[in-house]
């Protein structure tokens, strides 16, 4: 029985680190980071697939690939198991004629275009893993077809002062707030005219993603789909459509953006309603499903928190988000913090404005972020994973301790406000 050939091939770009997220991209990509008390941040993505009914998935990563294929499994978490369809992780190779790490987001499709064009669908997505949103992608297909584009992109709005950092595009007005013909564009333009942002989720016509990509490979010295993909299609004259996006959209690529799009998370009314998203992880990693209830002692509060199952309070939580595993010994105060899996809290500990990485101890007396933070800095204090913090330690505000710190380099009694500790 001949294989049935695909509507839709999607195309994750999960592979890559960022600076700006300092020490919770120092041992995995930034698609695998923890977000919101039990997830990734590729969930997002993976569910938003699902949701589609898009089965068939490439995920290119390349960075300390183990905790993203770890967590992906063969994707039976987001049901994306069977005879033509599963989840495919394609980390860089050592092949016949070329040997090489992804140089950029269109070169880890190149390489793997051997893949792509051996499924041979009717439409390639191309998304990103790493941003937090919720997007039904049968829709910008639906539009990418119905304007015989043969590349359309997603973007969403942003602040005309911070359109400087994205990929930004003018768009007519000819479908009005569905979307239009992409006039210009412009990556991460020092004084942008628009701002329209690239969302990073493009659908191609299989055709001009393969011609556009050898001519890349070809003469570029830069590999990247905003700078290299997008503005060479536009040159060779290709019907480039932009897609109007107007749901809440988490960039995250900063220490300051990823807390206060988890702090987002919170109140009453969040503005990003996890809940009603139907976002799926893999409960099997790092045994999520296997957590006993959240326990609270007597003298514990909490209020405007999300605390998952595995969780020992006895201590206060407000306005914070909890995975599962931490603990929060009595007297201890947490405030407007994340603290990932297995993360304790010594007695009398206060933490404010902190995220700290997996398997961090913090003894007792012990002051994290306390005080206030430089003008124009979020403030946020980050602890790498796996350190132990000794009792009657001062971390001032906005530090980062780099993960599995010896005894040594964190024995003083007062870090001060901004220092790094490596």
């Amino acid at each position: 029985m001949p294989r049935p050939k695909p509507d839709v091939l999607a195309v994750v770009l999960a592979g890559g680190r960022v600076d700006e997220l300092s020490v919770l991209t120092a041992h995995r990509p930034k698609s695998a980071v923890p977000f919101g008390g039990f997830a990734r941040v590729i969930d997002f993505a993976m569910s938003n697939l699902m949701q589609s009914g898009l089965e068939l998935v490439a995920v290119l990563s390349q960075y300390r690939s183990f905790s993203l294929i770890n967590h992906l499994g063969v994707g039976a978490s987001w049901d994306m198991i069977g005879r033509y369809r599963g989840v495919f992780v394609l980390p860089p190779y050592q092949g016949f004629d070329q040997s090489s790490w992804y140089r950029g987001s269109a070169d880890a499709v190149y390489q793997n275009l051997d893949f792509v064009q051996f499924h041979s669908p009717d439409t390639i997505l191309v998304l990103s893993g790493d941003h937090v949103y919720n997007m039904d992608y049968r829709e910008i297909i639906a539009y990418h077809r119905q304007k015989d584009a043969d590349c359309t992109m997603a973007c969403v709005e942003v602040p005309p002062e911070k359109a400087h950092r994205f990929g930004v595009a003018e768009i007519d007005d000819a479908d009005g707030a569905r979307g239009g013909r992409v006039l210009q564009y412009r990556e991460k333009p020092e004084d942008p005219e628009f701002n329209w942002a690239s969302m990073t989720v493009y659908c191609f016509k299989p055709k001009v993603l393969y011609e556009m990509l050898e001519a890349n490979a070809r003469e570029d010295e830069s590999f990247e789909f905003g700078r290299d993909i997008l503005p060479r299609a536009m040159a060779a004259g290709k019907k480039v459509y932009g897609y109007k996006f107007d749901g809440y959209w988490g960039y995250t690529r900063t220490i300051d953006e990823y807390w206060q799009t988890s702090m987002d998370l919170l109140g009453s009314e969040p503005r990003l309603p996890m809940d009603q998203w139907g976002v799926r992880t893999n409960l099997d990693h790092r045994g999520i499903r296997d957590c006993q209830p959240l326990k609270v002692g007597p003298e514990a509060v909490i209020t405007n928190s999300l605390v998952y199952n595995g969780c020992l309070v006895e201590g206060t939580v407000e306005n914070s988000v909890l995975f599962p595993g931490v603990q929060v010994k009595a007297g201890a105060v947490v405030r407007n913090s994340v603290l990932f899996f297995d993360n304790v809290v010594g007695r009398g500990s206060r933490l404010d404005k902190v995220v700290s990485d997996v398997n961090v101890t913090v003894g007792e007396e012990v002051e994290v972020g306390v005080g206030e933070p430089e003008p124009g800095s979020c403030g946020v204090t980050v602890l790498g994973w796996n350190n132990w913090i000794p009792a009657g330690t001062s971390i001032g505000v906005g530090c980062t301790l780099y993960p599995s710190l010896r005894p040594d380099q964190k024995s003083r009694n007062r870090i001060a406000d901004g220092e790094v500790v490596r």
